[in-house]
């Protein structure tokens, strides 16, 4: 991908989420309970854990009542307002994934939930995944969770508007596409095959522990998740 269009489509993810914050927040009320197996498998009391892209920062219960020391951060300056004002015990912060503002070996754990999806280019991918090991102490787990469709064709399907998106995907990569948000914004995802994922985590130099896929109760929500090591 064009390194400018990437830039590009990383400033129209903060614009986007800026401009539906409360209608999403409105979405992102409690933890989905299929993840909560990996909440409590990779969390212990007294940590130092960043969860990165908070949102509207409702994982922080979750996190407070392990007896965490939570930091959360967010590009959407309108969603961590939100965070703020929901959850005033909260340290959260406007911030960028890919210049993180801690120093070096900080956090025991990182949760980042639903938003590697939307980091565009396999450039900056790499970047985002060394920036979050650099501030991981040694031995520390990056917890990754993304977006997974059933088949390849499924995620073309989703994006109501596609066929008249044509001209536009040809600057995209493979597995790009932009989903409606209502009528107000086309958000960027990327769907990445499991294989991607770990090829991506190996050139970051991790450690792959695990990676599988978790559904909800009604099977109508998967997500793919990867856990990694320094």
């Amino acid at each position: 991908m064009d390194k400018k269009y990437a830039e590009y489509l990383l400033n129209k993810t903060e614009e986007d989420y800026n401009l539906i914050a409360e209608d999403f927040s409105r979405t992102r009320f409690k933890v989905w309970p299929e993840l909560i197996f990996l909440l409590d498998k990779y969390t212990l009391a007294g940590e130092k854990i960043l969860d990165l892209g908070c949102g509207n920062g409702h994982f922080f219960d979750y996190f407070k009542n392990k007896g965490i020391d939570y930091f959360g951060i967010d590009n959407s300056e309108k969603l961590i307002e939100i965070a703020k004002n929901e959850y005033p015990d909260g340290n959260f912060q406007v911030a960028d994934a890919l210049s993180l503002p801690f120093p070096n070996a900080f956090f025991d754990k990182i949760f980042c939930i639903a938003v590697f999806h939307h980091i565009p280019s396999e450039e900056l991918r790499i970047k985002f995944l060394e920036e979050a090991k650099r501030v991981l102490k040694e031995k520390g787990i990056l917890v990754l969770i993304v977006w997974n469709f059933k088949e390849v064709k499924e995620f073309f399907l989703l994006s109501k508007s596609y066929l008249a998106k044509t001209l536009r995907l040809a600057k995209l990569d493979f597995g790009d596409f932009l989903e409606p948000w209502a009528d107000k914004t086309e958000r960027y995802y990327h769907y990445f095959t499991q294989k991607e994922l770990i090829g991506l985590a190996k050139k970051a130099d991790f450690d792959i522990k695990e990676i599988g896929i978790v559904r909800n109760q009604r099977g109508n929500r998967r997500n793919t998740y990867l856990v990694l090591e320094k």
